[in-house]
């Protein structure tokens, strides 16, 4: 694929480098010309653009993407193609993948997870909406952003769920097998439900920090989905709570009916579950673990795989019989020799001299060097660094924590295995700038480190209302165990008062120009009037010398003259002849009444 670095598809896409591979496309970084900002552009391989079935489902993916428009959704700017290729414009995401971040963060904490989980269901339930089923969610498909925020990525196995009628054939089970729910490890259609259990996986391995099944085979991994039982969150993390580890299992429920019926009602559950952990959801564990039958037929997967992994299973527990009576045979012979070498070793000791025997002393509150000095330690004992950890009570390079503990007698393997402080756990200060004080405020409170947060509101003319417009610290800053963060909020222009002038009499084009001026807005009411000229304001709600804020608006009554059934007060019948007001000889024309013409016809 580097052969297409530096080309340019449509006269507008310039490719730059491969990013990412997937099972049938790469990904590239490309510059966009026209609009002058970076993408991502996934390109189908060469070698399967021959095949009609991967045209189909990368036009499906096309499709289906290009549909969907959602803040926890990648993007999709453009569908197109160019010359032999068919490729997808993407948006380029600045971040990681969720299983890079879990393997870089070594284990989530639950308020880590819930944060992940409730943005890919949001994304997922837009999806869904839309008819969309993405059906290959997992880890390494949500991309998890510099502010903490997520999206899901990687449509490519999705499928429009009005044309996904039918099973699956061919023997290719679709969806990464540790993920995989089980309908779609046995062939059947996958539906909303779907992805909603392999998002349960998905939280399933963020609070426990190991996925639910595992084993030699794909196969043998897609069989337990529908016929094993994993262990409860909490019995590998006793710290997690109840509420969060129900909605979990309830999400991975074997049983399509009984786990949430869509991505909606699990949202619903993860809001309350984050006001209140300590709900009760009251969902009976035994109907979420479920009695999945293993003898359904399974379609996805090639039947003589399984039958091949159920003979090897009971291949292996007869072996495995064999060998606990071996091994019972080889113990009772092993034993013996065992209580001979014992008495010769008794017998030997009292021909040598006694061990020398130590006491550990303590090293806790201790540098590694410090402790090097103490005399019980020079020469006799090594100190060995095991691990690193953040601490609010050990300063940096104080060692918190020994193995074996003080006052234990060694008489051999003088080593003392030590954990040493890393200080106040600390982070990095995330981007919040442009977000709400909400959210803000929540994106910190992920880092766990108990940050002081402090608000500063003041004017700003760009900036909405509400918006942060910067942080003290600034991005990117060093946070530890205790620090307080400044979000200095937005609280829009700054509205002066102005003194209100009246405009009795005057015409509405002299208000509508001084309200302009002045940042006021205006609304007028038209209404006839035989007292004020037509155009000539006759009331307005703010008097001359109040005072009004910017940006206010103020009410107008405005004269459109009088009724058109009156006549004017000073008009007078017209005069002719002597004493007149009109000159000898001239004519006056009246009004015709509504038939004259009629008599002017006679």
């Amino acid at each position: 694929m580097e052969r297409y670095i530096g080309k340019m598809l449509d006269n507008r896409y310039e490719i730059l480098e491969v990013i990412g591979q997937g099972g049938m496309a790469v990904v590239f970084k490309a510059k966009c010309h026209r609009l002058n900002r970076l993408v991502a552009i996934k390109v189908l391989k060469p070698d399967l653009a021959d095949d009609a079935d991967f045209r189909r489902r990368f036009h499906d993916e096309s499709q289906a993407v290009a549909m969907l428009s959602h803040p926890n959704i990648v993007s999709v700017y453009d569908v197109s193609r160019g010359g032999d290729l068919e490729y997808i414009v993407m948006e380029l995401i600045d971040g990681i993948t969720l299983k890079q971040y879990m393997e870089r963060r070594g284990q989530l904490n639950w308020r880590e997870a819930l944060h992940f989980i409730t943005q890919i269901m949001r994304g997922l339930s837009h999806a869904h909406s839309r008819g969309i089923i993405h059906r290959d969610i997992k880890p390494h498909n949500i991309m998890v952003l510099r502010d903490g925020s997520v999206k899901v990525a990687d449509f490519g196995i999705a499928c429009l769920a009005a044309r996904n009628g039918q099973t699956m054939a061919g023997r290719e089970a679709l969806g990464s097998v540790h993920y995989i729910s089980p309908e779609q490890a046995k062939g059947e259609r996958a539906d909303a439900r779907s992805d909603i259990y392999s998002a349960g996986v998905v939280l399933y391995e963020m609070l426990t920090g190991r996925l639910p099944f595992d084993g030699d085979s794909p196969v043998s991994i897609a069989i337990q989905h529908f016929s094993a039982v994993p262990l409860n969150p909490r019995e590998i993390r006793p710290e997690i709570p109840e509420g969060l580890e129900l909605i979990c299992l309830k999400a991975m429920a074997p049983q399509r009916s009984s786990r949430y019926q869509s991505a909606d009602e699990m949202i619903r559950d993860l809001e309350e579950f984050r006001r209140n952990p300590e709900v009760d959801f009251a969902y009976d564990l035994s109907d979420l673990r479920g009695d999945a039958p293993i003898d359904e037929p399974t379609q996805t997967i090639n039947a003589r795989e399984i039958h091949r992994e159920f003979t090897n299973h009971s291949h292996k527990r007869r072996q495995s019989a064999w060998k606990k009576w071996s091994l019972i045979g080889c113990g009772a012979v092993l034993g013996v020799l065992l209580i001979v070498a014992f008495y010769k070793v008794i017998l030997a000791s009292f021909q040598l001299d006694p061990v020398e025997e130590y006491v550990v002393p303590s090293v806790i509150g201790m540098t590694v060097e410090e402790a090097y000095e103490l005399p019980e330690i020079k020469d006799i004992f090594e100190i060995d660094v095991i691990s690193t950890k953040p601490s609010d009570e050990f300063a940096e390079g104080i060692i918190m924590d020994q193995d074996p503990a003080p006052e234990r007698k060694k008489k051999s393997d003088f080593v003392i295995s030590v954990t040493v402080s890393e200080g106040l756990p600390s982070d990095e200060m995330p981007n919040v700038v442009g977000y709400d004080r909400t959210s803000a405020r929540l994106i910190l409170n992920q880092l766990d480190l108990d940050l002081d947060i402090q608000y500063e509101d003041v004017y700003d003319d760009t900036v909405p209302a509400g918006d942060v417009i910067n942080t003290r610290p600034d991005k990117g800053a060093t946070l530890q165990q205790g620090d307080t963060v400044v979000l200095v909020i937005s609280k829009g222009k700054e509205l002066k008062p102005v003194a209100m002038v009246s405009f009795l009499g005057k015409t509405r084009g002299e208000a509508e120009d001084w309200l302009t001026q002045m940042n006021l807005k205006g609304e007028f009411t038209e209404v006839e009037s035989s007292d004020v000229a037509a155009g000539r304001i006759i009331s307005q709600s703010v008097q001359g010398g109040d005072t009004v804020m910017e940006e206010s608006t103020v009410y107008f009554t405005v004269s459109i003259g009088p009724p058109e059934s009156s006549e004017p007060d000073d008009v007078q019948p017209p005069q002719t002849g002597e004493g007149g007001s009109e000159p000898a000889g001239s004519e006056t024309t009246l009004p015709l009444p509504p038939n004259e013409e009629e008599f002017n016809d006679d």
